[in-house]
Formats: C-alpha cells, structure tokens, sequence
C-alpha cells in the first residue's frame, strides 16, 4: 500500500475513533480484549501513516469503531 493511502486510511480511523469518543488507549485496550496484540503507540503510529495496518487488525477496528470498511479505506 502506498503512503499516501496509509495516511488517508489513519485520518480516517482517527475520525472514527473521536467520533465513537474513544482515546488512543481506550481503543488499544479494546482491541486487546479482542485479542490483538496492540499498543497506544501503534494505534498513534497507524493514524499518522507510520505504521502498516494489518488485515486482522482492520477487521477488529472495525468492529471496535461500529464502522465499515468504507468509512475506513475511503
């Protein structure tokens, strides 16, 4: 995936994030109970870009957010 699109995929994935109130952490702790193993610092790294997103990861954001996969890849 290029740069370009990580980045745009993390805006989004912050938009939904503050939309569902949640904080980083709230949201690595989610994700944890749901068995991924997830940091705050990898959720902050996701959002800016720097980070790869995993397809399993993708499914349980997701989920944790209430979104769709279009809410998070367009």
């Amino acid at each position: 995936m290029d740069k370009e699109a990580e980045k745009r995929i993390g805006r989004n994935i912050r938009r939904l994030r503050e939309r569902a109130g949640m904080t980083q952490e709230m949201l690595a702790a989610k994700l944890q109970v749901s068995g991924c193993d997830i940091s705050r610092t990898a959720i902050a790294k996701i959002e800016t870009g720097q980070r790869h997103l995993y397809s399993d990861e993708v499914k349980l954001i997701k989920e944790a957010l209430k979104a769709s996969y279009d809410e998070i890849y367009v």
